[in-house]
């Protein structure tokens, strides 16, 4: 049974506040609290804890953007009380989504405990999206699920992730290091989502051979952080050992026209795919073409996601989807960019030559720095106790045409 008081725009400060809430889990037999939008305090937080200890059909936590306008200090309390609630009921938990709370590492620290217990040993979907994690928070994260992986495996009943959703976290190269090093350990994963982290192509290569350890992912997205060519073989590379890939979004991510092409035999190989995205990612007609070729024989495929690149010849792009039956699946073009006059350099990424490396040390800073101010934004925007809707926060991220999040 579900209890919900989704959206209701709740402020639970004192337990009297949660009387409701509290009344409504003590009657049912609970399965599912939706929480999602409103805002919860320590002492509503601690009353709502005492009525989840009754619970051991408890299985689904549903509360993302719980925290607007609370205090960096009241969340971990309030996260912490929830924890125990769960731990002492003796439920076996299968989702928890806290996306959208502003915590960072102080919040992953507050769940620790839940994560590395029994509650725990059960979860299959974990969904972290946006809550400035920081590569803190990411290794805190990783190392909890190695504990309740070697603890469930003790008592006969492995942890076995399924869902992993964590975007706009800033986890970066050393966060993914230490994700990858735990998904390998898992192999259990159908679905990882890891956009806008500001990993680059180090951590990218590093999660590729998390990812073949996984053998039943369906959706891999890491969309907008940075392949460039060593990211893409990477990627190239797995995706030979995933015979259940369905979606595969790589969009913005700087794969260029040699990665397109390294990409282009493995997608061949994978006829399983329904969704790819490519965008914006300075792809020319060369690399454009190598990846239409090898989608040719695909009959799976219902999104082809090429926008934004730099093709001198989108008619060519559409002909040829044409001859191959497929021009329904060829998503809009309509942000084609022209290519700059100079050829695209076809080595690799080893960056041999200085001016190379000054480029990407710039587009490095000037990512990184976008994407703090993003975040900083978001966090200042939360904490006035505005939505995330709220007109302040709407940017151009590009987001058209990405593949669809597939969860169970």
């Amino acid at each position: 049974m579900e209890v919900s008081f989704l959206g209701k725009a709740l402020k639970l400060d004192s337990a009297n506040d949660a009387k409701d809430i509290v009344d409504a889990i003590e009657k049912s037999s609970l399965e599912t609290l939706n929480l999602q939008g409103n805002t919860l305090g320590v002492d509503a937080s601690k009353a709502i804890s005492d009525a989840l200890k009754k619970k051991k059909t408890f299985k689904n936590a549903l509360w993302s953007d719980l925290y607007t306008g609370r205090l960096r200090s009241e969340i971990p309390q309030s996260l912490e009380f929830l924890g125990d609630g769960i731990i002492a009921s003796g439920s076996n938990l299968i989702q928890l989504d806290l996306s959208d709370n502003a915590f960072g590492p102080d919040g992953v620290k507050a769940i620790d405990k839940l994560l590395r217990s029994k509650a725990c040993y059960t979860l299959q979907i974990l969904k972290l999206n946006n809550n400035g994690l920081g590569i803190g928070g990411g290794e805190i994260l990783a190392k909890a699920f190695i504990d309740c992986h070697k603890s469930s495996t003790i008592a006969g009943t492995p942890f076995a992730l399924k869902v992993f959703i964590s975007g706009r976290n800033r986890l970066e190269n050393e966060g993914a290091k230490a994700l990858s090093e735990a998904f390998k350990i898992l192999g259990s994963l159908e679905e990882i989502t890891m956009p806008q982290n500001g990993i680059r192509p180090e951590g990218v290569v590093l999660l590729a051979e998390a990812f073949k350890q996984n053998r039943n992912l369906k959706t891999i997205n890491i969309n907008d952080n940075t392949c460039t060519v060593s990211g893409a073989k990477a990627i190239a590379n797995c995706i030979p050992h995933l015979s259940k890939l369905e979606n595969l979004d790589i969009g913005d991510c700087l794969v260029k026209d040699k990665g397109a092409k390294l990409l282009s035999s493995a997608l061949a190989a994978c006829s399983t795919l329904k969704c790819i995205n490519l965008s914006f990612n300075e792809i020319r007609q060369d690399g454009a073409l190598a990846v239409l070729k090898s989608i040719k024989d695909n009959n799976t495929l219902t999104l082809l996601n090429l926008d934004g690149n730099e093709l001198e010849s989108v008619d060519e792009i559409q002909e040829k989807m044409t001859e191959y039956g497929k021009i329904d699946v060829l998503a809009s073009l309509d942000d084609n960019e022209d290519p700059d006059s100079e050829d695209e350099s076809e080595g690799d990424d080893s960056e041999n030559s200085t001016s190379e490396k000054e480029d990407e040390e710039e587009s490095e800073s000037e990512e990184k720095k976008a994407t703090e101010n993003l975040d900083d934004l978001s966090l200042k925007i939360m904490g006035m106790g505005l939505s995330n809707d709220s007109p302040l926060l709407k940017e151009d991220l590009k987001t058209n045409g990405t593949c669809t999040e597939i969860s169970p």
